[in-house]
Protein backbone atom coordinates (compact mmCIF):
# COMPACT_ATOMS: atom_id res chain seq x y z
CA UNK A 1 0.00 0.00 0.00
CA UNK A 2 1.56 3.62 -0.72
CA UNK A 3 0.78 6.48 1.79
CA UNK A 4 0.66 10.01 0.41
CA UNK A 5 2.69 12.35 2.56
CA UNK A 6 -0.23 13.30 4.59
CA UNK A 7 -1.01 9.84 5.51
CA UNK A 8 2.57 9.28 6.34
CA UNK A 9 2.84 11.88 9.01
CA UNK A 10 -0.58 11.33 10.57
CA UNK A 11 0.30 7.60 10.60
CA UNK A 12 3.76 8.93 12.57
CA UNK A 13 1.61 11.28 14.82
CA UNK A 14 -0.67 8.62 16.16
CA UNK A 15 2.68 6.06 16.47
CA UNK A 16 4.06 8.35 18.32
CA UNK A 17 0.65 9.45 19.95
CA UNK A 18 0.31 5.77 21.09
CA UNK A 19 3.15 6.05 23.36
CA UNK A 20 1.62 9.54 25.39
CA UNK A 21 -1.10 7.73 26.49
CA UNK A 22 -1.90 9.97 29.81
CA UNK A 23 0.30 13.09 28.79
CA UNK A 24 -2.07 15.10 26.99
CA UNK A 25 0.03 18.08 26.71
CA UNK A 26 2.44 15.77 24.70
CA UNK A 27 -0.04 14.08 22.60
CA UNK A 28 -1.30 17.29 21.42
CA UNK A 29 2.34 18.66 20.83
CA UNK A 30 3.41 15.93 18.97
CA UNK A 31 0.15 15.82 16.99
CA UNK A 32 0.38 19.84 16.07
CA UNK A 33 4.26 19.06 15.20
CA UNK A 34 2.55 16.95 12.66
CA UNK A 35 0.49 19.58 10.99
CA UNK A 36 3.07 22.41 10.86
CA UNK A 37 4.94 20.08 9.03
CA UNK A 38 1.99 19.40 6.17
CA UNK A 39 1.39 23.13 6.07
CA UNK A 40 0.99 24.46 2.14
CA UNK A 41 1.56 27.36 0.74
CA UNK A 42 -0.27 29.07 -2.62
CA UNK A 43 1.52 32.15 -4.10
CA UNK A 44 -0.81 34.22 -6.52
CA UNK A 45 0.59 36.44 -9.15
CA UNK A 46 -1.20 39.49 -10.31
CA UNK A 47 0.96 40.46 -13.54
CA UNK A 48 1.01 43.89 -14.78
CA UNK A 49 0.59 45.70 -11.60
CA UNK A 50 -2.56 45.65 -10.06
CA UNK A 51 -3.87 49.03 -9.31
CA UNK A 52 -4.41 48.97 -5.42
CA UNK A 53 -6.16 51.72 -4.71
CA UNK A 54 -9.05 50.73 -6.77
CA UNK A 55 -8.88 47.15 -5.31
CA UNK A 56 -9.06 48.59 -1.74
CA UNK A 57 -10.25 52.33 -1.85
CA UNK A 58 -9.88 54.50 0.80
CA UNK A 59 -13.06 56.32 0.34
CA UNK A 60 -13.16 58.25 4.09
CA UNK A 61 -9.99 60.06 2.13
CA UNK A 62 -11.22 62.92 0.24
CA UNK A 63 -7.96 63.27 -1.77
CA UNK A 64 -8.22 60.00 -2.85
CA UNK A 65 -11.21 61.76 -5.29
CA UNK A 66 -8.88 64.89 -6.14
CA UNK A 67 -6.71 62.70 -7.52
CA UNK A 68 -9.32 60.36 -9.42
CA UNK A 69 -11.99 62.50 -9.89
CA UNK A 70 -13.21 60.63 -13.24
CA UNK A 71 -11.97 56.97 -12.46
CA UNK A 72 -12.40 57.31 -8.69
CA UNK A 73 -15.00 54.79 -7.11
CA UNK A 74 -18.11 56.24 -5.81
CA UNK A 75 -19.00 55.18 -1.93
CA UNK A 76 -22.22 54.00 -2.85
CA UNK A 77 -20.59 51.23 -5.47
CA UNK A 78 -17.91 49.99 -2.97
CA UNK A 79 -18.17 46.71 -0.94
CA UNK A 80 -17.80 48.51 2.41
CA UNK A 81 -15.62 47.13 5.05
CA UNK A 82 -15.48 49.64 8.05
CA UNK A 83 -16.18 53.26 7.58
CA UNK A 84 -12.80 54.19 5.34
CA UNK A 85 -12.20 51.12 3.34
CA UNK A 86 -13.83 49.39 0.50
CA UNK A 87 -13.27 46.88 -1.68
CA UNK A 88 -13.73 47.26 -5.43
CA UNK A 89 -17.58 46.50 -6.34
CA UNK A 90 -15.99 43.29 -8.66
CA UNK A 91 -14.42 41.70 -5.08
CA UNK A 92 -17.84 40.11 -4.11
CA UNK A 93 -15.35 36.60 -3.37
CA UNK A 94 -12.85 38.72 -1.02
CA UNK A 95 -16.02 40.09 0.52
CA UNK A 96 -17.25 36.93 1.41
CA UNK A 97 -13.82 35.82 2.78
CA UNK A 98 -13.58 39.05 4.64
CA UNK A 99 -16.66 38.18 6.41
CA UNK A 100 -15.48 35.55 7.36
CA UNK A 101 -12.70 36.85 8.89
CA UNK A 102 -10.04 35.09 6.15
CA UNK A 103 -8.49 37.52 4.29
CA UNK A 104 -5.72 39.85 5.59
CA UNK A 105 -4.93 43.14 3.60
CA UNK A 106 -1.72 44.73 3.88
CA UNK A 107 -0.93 48.37 3.11
CA UNK A 108 2.03 50.22 1.28
CA UNK A 109 3.99 47.01 0.43
CA UNK A 110 7.24 47.82 -1.59
CA UNK A 111 10.95 48.79 -1.57
CA UNK A 112 13.51 51.04 -1.63
CA UNK A 113 14.31 52.95 -5.07
CA UNK A 114 11.45 51.28 -7.40
CA UNK A 115 11.81 49.99 -10.32
CA UNK A 116 8.90 50.88 -12.99
CA UNK A 117 9.77 48.25 -15.42
CA UNK A 118 7.41 45.12 -15.53
CA UNK A 119 10.49 42.92 -16.17
CA UNK A 120 12.88 44.52 -13.72
CA UNK A 121 10.57 44.65 -10.95
CA UNK A 122 8.93 41.89 -11.34
CA UNK A 123 12.67 40.41 -11.24
CA UNK A 124 13.35 41.79 -7.89
CA UNK A 125 9.72 40.17 -6.73
CA UNK A 126 10.93 37.23 -8.25
CA UNK A 127 14.39 36.51 -6.16
CA UNK A 128 12.65 38.48 -2.92
CA UNK A 129 16.37 41.29 -3.30
CA UNK A 130 15.39 43.80 -4.78
CA UNK A 131 17.87 46.33 -6.59
CA UNK A 132 20.39 43.44 -7.19
CA UNK A 133 18.33 40.12 -7.95
CA UNK A 134 19.84 36.85 -6.98
CA UNK A 135 20.48 33.74 -9.34
CA UNK A 136 17.64 31.46 -7.48
CA UNK A 137 13.86 32.45 -6.67
CA UNK A 138 12.69 33.38 -3.24
CA UNK A 139 10.11 30.38 -3.58
CA UNK A 140 13.03 27.70 -4.63
CA UNK A 141 15.47 29.00 -1.88
CA UNK A 142 12.42 28.20 0.54
CA UNK A 143 12.38 24.69 -0.65
CA UNK A 144 16.11 24.43 -0.48
CA UNK A 145 15.65 25.22 3.10
CA UNK A 146 12.35 23.21 3.93
CA UNK A 147 14.88 20.26 2.68
CA UNK A 148 18.09 19.96 1.49
CA UNK A 149 17.30 16.67 0.01
CA UNK A 150 16.13 16.54 -3.41
CA UNK A 151 12.31 16.42 -3.22
CA UNK A 152 10.41 15.45 -6.09
CA UNK A 153 6.86 17.19 -6.25
CA UNK A 154 8.20 19.89 -3.65
CA UNK A 155 7.94 22.77 -5.67
CA UNK A 156 4.69 23.08 -8.83
CA UNK A 157 4.69 26.14 -10.96
CA UNK A 158 1.40 26.12 -12.96
CA UNK A 159 1.97 28.29 -15.91
CA UNK A 160 3.59 27.58 -19.50
CA UNK A 161 6.90 27.80 -18.37
CA UNK A 162 8.72 28.68 -15.32
CA UNK A 163 9.03 31.01 -13.26
CA UNK A 164 12.21 32.26 -11.85
CA UNK A 165 10.35 32.52 -8.48
CA UNK A 166 10.76 28.55 -8.65
CA UNK A 167 14.31 28.54 -9.51
CA UNK A 168 16.02 26.06 -7.11
CA UNK A 169 19.52 25.53 -6.69
CA UNK A 170 18.41 21.70 -5.60
CA UNK A 171 15.35 21.08 -6.19
CA UNK A 172 13.32 20.84 -10.04
CA UNK A 173 10.31 22.55 -10.13
CA UNK A 174 7.18 20.74 -11.79
CA UNK A 175 5.73 22.86 -14.63
CA UNK A 176 3.10 22.22 -16.19
CA UNK A 177 -0.48 24.09 -17.70
CA UNK A 178 -2.59 21.43 -19.14
CA UNK A 179 -2.50 18.58 -16.74
CA UNK A 180 -4.25 16.08 -19.44
CA UNK A 181 -1.57 16.55 -21.77
CA UNK A 182 1.43 16.83 -18.96
CA UNK A 183 4.19 14.99 -20.17
CA UNK A 184 7.74 15.11 -21.53
CA UNK A 185 8.42 16.65 -24.77
CA UNK A 186 10.01 14.26 -26.91
CA UNK A 187 10.17 12.30 -30.11
CA UNK A 188 8.30 9.17 -30.82
CA UNK A 189 10.96 7.11 -31.60
CA UNK A 190 12.66 8.63 -27.53
CA UNK A 191 9.40 7.72 -25.73
CA UNK A 192 11.02 4.13 -24.46
CA UNK A 193 14.41 5.01 -23.77
CA UNK A 194 13.16 8.08 -22.03
CA UNK A 195 10.49 5.99 -20.07
CA UNK A 196 13.06 3.37 -19.27
CA UNK A 197 15.46 5.37 -16.86
CA UNK A 198 17.81 3.40 -14.31
CA UNK A 199 16.91 2.77 -11.13
CA UNK A 200 20.25 1.72 -9.74
CA UNK A 201 23.28 4.14 -9.01
CA UNK A 202 25.48 3.90 -12.06
CA UNK A 203 28.95 5.55 -10.64
CA UNK A 204 28.55 8.81 -12.84
CA UNK A 205 27.80 11.39 -10.92
CA UNK A 206 25.76 13.41 -13.74
CA UNK A 207 24.27 10.86 -15.06
CA UNK A 208 22.90 9.55 -11.99
CA UNK A 209 21.75 13.63 -11.38
CA UNK A 210 20.15 13.30 -15.03
CA UNK A 211 18.27 10.07 -14.11
CA UNK A 212 17.11 11.38 -10.92
CA UNK A 213 15.38 14.54 -12.64
CA UNK A 214 14.03 12.19 -15.50
CA UNK A 215 12.39 9.81 -13.16
CA UNK A 216 10.62 12.89 -11.34
CA UNK A 217 9.52 14.27 -14.55
CA UNK A 218 7.84 10.58 -15.36
CA UNK A 219 6.45 10.36 -11.98
CA UNK A 220 5.38 14.09 -11.55
CA UNK A 221 3.47 14.10 -14.95
CA UNK A 222 1.61 10.84 -14.39
CA UNK A 223 0.86 11.64 -10.66
CA UNK A 224 -0.69 15.15 -12.06
CA UNK A 225 -2.67 13.48 -15.17
CA UNK A 226 -4.07 11.36 -12.28
CA UNK A 227 -4.80 13.72 -10.58
CA UNK A 228 -6.80 15.82 -12.69
CA UNK A 229 -8.54 12.82 -14.03
CA UNK A 230 -10.16 11.66 -10.25
CA UNK A 231 -10.76 15.41 -9.90
CA UNK A 232 -14.40 16.63 -9.41
CA UNK A 233 -15.64 19.02 -7.83
CA UNK A 234 -18.97 21.02 -7.41
CA UNK A 235 -17.59 24.46 -6.46
CA UNK A 236 -17.99 27.53 -8.31
CA UNK A 237 -14.50 28.92 -8.87
CA UNK A 238 -15.89 31.92 -10.84
CA UNK A 239 -15.62 32.64 -15.37
CA UNK A 240 -11.74 32.40 -15.13
CA UNK A 241 -10.60 29.85 -12.24
CA UNK A 242 -7.28 31.13 -12.87
CA UNK A 243 -5.62 27.45 -12.60
CA UNK A 244 -6.78 27.41 -8.61
CA UNK A 245 -8.57 23.83 -9.42
CA UNK A 246 -5.67 22.56 -11.21
CA UNK A 247 -3.49 23.48 -7.76
CA UNK A 248 -6.88 21.79 -5.76
CA UNK A 249 -7.08 18.71 -8.00
CA UNK A 250 -2.96 18.25 -6.85
CA UNK A 251 -3.73 18.75 -3.05
CA UNK A 252 -7.03 16.64 -2.64
CA UNK A 253 -4.51 13.80 -4.50
CA UNK A 254 -2.32 13.88 -1.81
CA UNK A 255 1.01 14.96 -3.94
CA UNK A 256 3.59 16.25 -1.72
CA UNK A 257 3.92 19.60 -2.56
CA UNK A 258 3.81 21.99 0.03
CA UNK A 259 4.55 24.69 -2.58
CA UNK A 260 2.77 25.97 -5.75
CA UNK A 261 2.94 29.19 -7.64
CA UNK A 262 0.54 30.40 -9.93
CA UNK A 263 -0.37 33.54 -12.32
CA UNK A 264 -3.15 35.46 -13.70
CA UNK A 265 -0.99 35.79 -17.15
CA UNK A 266 -0.20 37.88 -20.23
CA UNK A 267 0.23 41.33 -17.89
CA UNK A 268 -3.66 42.00 -17.50
CA UNK A 269 -3.65 43.96 -14.54
CA UNK A 270 -1.51 46.79 -17.28
CA UNK A 271 -4.87 49.09 -17.18
CA UNK A 272 -3.32 52.82 -18.28
CA UNK A 273 -6.30 53.21 -20.60
CA UNK A 274 -9.90 53.02 -19.77
CA UNK A 275 -9.40 51.12 -16.65
CA UNK A 276 -12.74 50.95 -14.44
CA UNK A 277 -14.46 48.59 -16.52
CA UNK A 278 -11.79 46.27 -17.02
CA UNK A 279 -10.26 45.93 -13.99
CA UNK A 280 -13.14 45.56 -11.83
CA UNK A 281 -13.63 42.14 -14.06
CA UNK A 282 -10.05 41.15 -13.68
CA UNK A 283 -10.95 41.68 -9.85
CA UNK A 284 -13.88 39.50 -9.94
CA UNK A 285 -12.47 36.74 -11.92
CA UNK A 286 -9.66 36.53 -9.94
CA UNK A 287 -11.18 37.25 -6.62
CA UNK A 288 -14.05 34.57 -7.58
CA UNK A 289 -11.64 32.45 -7.94
CA UNK A 290 -9.79 32.61 -4.82
CA UNK A 291 -12.72 32.17 -2.68
CA UNK A 292 -13.77 29.28 -4.86
CA UNK A 293 -10.33 27.66 -3.97
CA UNK A 294 -10.74 28.36 -0.54
CA UNK A 295 -14.46 26.99 -0.36
CA UNK A 296 -13.04 24.19 -2.24
CA UNK A 297 -10.55 23.51 0.45
CA UNK A 298 -13.05 23.52 3.13
CA UNK A 299 -15.36 20.97 1.48
CA UNK A 300 -11.99 18.51 1.17
CA UNK A 301 -11.71 18.99 4.65
CA UNK A 302 -7.90 20.48 3.87
CA UNK A 303 -8.79 24.11 4.43
CA UNK A 304 -6.19 24.03 7.60
CA UNK A 305 -3.55 23.25 5.64
CA UNK A 306 -3.71 25.98 2.92
CA UNK A 307 -3.00 29.35 2.68
CA UNK A 308 -2.99 32.00 -0.20
CA UNK A 309 -0.46 35.22 -0.67
CA UNK A 310 -1.15 37.71 -3.29
CA UNK A 311 1.14 40.06 -4.51
CA UNK A 312 1.52 42.12 -8.33
CA UNK A 313 5.03 43.76 -9.06
CA UNK A 314 3.81 47.66 -8.86
CA UNK A 315 1.00 49.54 -7.55
CA UNK A 316 -0.47 52.35 -9.76
CA UNK A 317 0.31 56.26 -9.96
CA UNK A 318 -2.33 58.19 -7.42
CA UNK A 319 -3.52 60.46 -9.99
CA UNK A 320 -5.42 59.19 -12.96
CA UNK A 321 -3.98 59.67 -16.55
CA UNK A 322 -5.59 61.89 -19.74
CA UNK A 323 -6.85 58.40 -20.66
CA UNK A 324 -9.14 57.39 -17.85
CA UNK A 325 -6.40 54.85 -16.54
CA UNK A 326 -3.21 54.69 -14.65
CA UNK A 327 0.29 54.59 -15.04
CA UNK A 328 2.95 52.24 -13.58
CA UNK A 329 3.57 53.03 -9.32
CA UNK A 330 5.28 52.29 -6.43
CA UNK A 331 3.81 51.19 -3.34
CA UNK A 332 0.38 48.21 -3.83
CA UNK A 333 -1.36 45.57 -1.83
CA UNK A 334 -0.39 42.20 -0.62
CA UNK A 335 -3.39 39.60 0.87
CA UNK A 336 -2.93 36.71 2.63
CA UNK A 337 -5.75 34.60 2.37
CA UNK A 338 -7.28 31.43 4.13
CA UNK A 339 -9.08 29.91 7.47
CA UNK A 340 -5.59 30.13 9.20
CA UNK A 341 -5.51 34.06 8.54
CA UNK A 342 -6.54 36.85 11.31
CA UNK A 343 -8.65 39.14 8.97
CA UNK A 344 -8.05 42.90 8.68
CA UNK A 345 -5.96 45.28 8.09
CA UNK A 346 -1.90 45.16 8.37
CA UNK A 347 0.97 47.97 7.85
CA UNK A 348 0.28 51.32 7.67
CA UNK A 349 -1.52 52.78 4.30
CA UNK A 350 0.64 55.40 2.52
CA UNK A 351 -0.28 58.87 3.44
CA UNK A 352 -2.47 60.07 0.01
CA UNK A 353 -1.34 63.76 0.98
CA UNK A 354 2.55 62.93 0.86
CA UNK A 355 3.28 61.72 -3.01
CA UNK A 356 6.71 61.30 -3.71
CA UNK A 357 8.23 63.58 -6.44
CA UNK A 358 6.58 61.09 -9.55
CA UNK A 359 3.18 61.76 -7.74
CA UNK A 360 4.01 57.65 -6.82
CA UNK A 361 2.53 56.50 -3.27
CA UNK A 362 5.91 56.41 -0.35
CA UNK A 363 6.06 52.51 0.54
CA UNK A 364 5.31 51.50 4.32
CA UNK A 365 6.07 47.93 4.53
CA UNK A 366 9.11 45.91 2.45
CA UNK A 367 6.93 43.95 1.14
CA UNK A 368 9.89 40.57 2.29
CA UNK A 369 7.52 41.25 5.69
CA UNK A 370 4.99 39.22 4.23
CA UNK A 371 7.54 36.57 2.61
CA UNK A 372 8.82 36.55 5.80
CA UNK A 373 5.21 36.22 7.25
CA UNK A 374 4.63 33.51 4.85
CA UNK A 375 7.39 31.56 5.61
CA UNK A 376 7.68 31.42 9.48
CA UNK A 377 3.87 32.95 10.26
CA UNK A 378 2.01 30.24 8.62
CA UNK A 379 5.14 26.93 7.20
CA UNK A 380 6.70 27.44 10.96
CA UNK A 381 9.99 26.97 8.67
CA UNK A 382 11.82 29.50 10.96
CA UNK A 383 14.33 30.22 7.60
CA UNK A 384 12.89 33.56 6.53
CA UNK A 385 15.76 35.26 7.39
CA UNK A 386 18.31 32.72 5.91
CA UNK A 387 16.12 32.55 2.20
CA UNK A 388 15.42 36.35 2.57
CA UNK A 389 18.72 37.21 3.43
CA UNK A 390 17.87 39.36 5.70
CA UNK A 391 15.93 40.39 8.86
CA UNK A 392 12.35 41.12 8.04
CA UNK A 393 9.81 41.41 10.85
CA UNK A 394 6.72 39.02 10.05
CA UNK A 395 3.24 40.06 11.02
CA UNK A 396 1.04 38.62 13.53
CA UNK A 397 -1.64 37.23 10.93
CA UNK A 398 -1.44 33.29 11.48
CA UNK A 399 -3.49 32.16 14.33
Amino acid sequence: MQLNRRDFLTTIALTTASTLLGRPRALAAALTAAQLHDRILVVFELSGGNDGLNTVVPYGDDTYYNLRPTIGIKPTALRKLDDHWGLNPGLLGFERLWKDGQLAIVHGCGYEQPSFSHFTSMAYWHTGAPNRGDEYGWYGRLADSLTSDPSPNLLVNIDTSQSLAVKSRLHTPVVFDEPDRFQRRTLIQEQGVIEAVDEAPTGNGTLDYLNTVARSANQASSLVRDAWAKYKTPIDYGLVPAQFPKIAACINAGLPTRLYYLAYRNNAFDTHVQQSDLHQRLLSYAGDAVHGFVRDMERLGLADRVAVMIFSEFGRRAPENTNQGTDHGTANLMFLVGKGVRGGHYGTPPNLGALDEGDNLVYTTDFRRVYATAIDGWLKASTAEAVLKGKFEPFKVFA
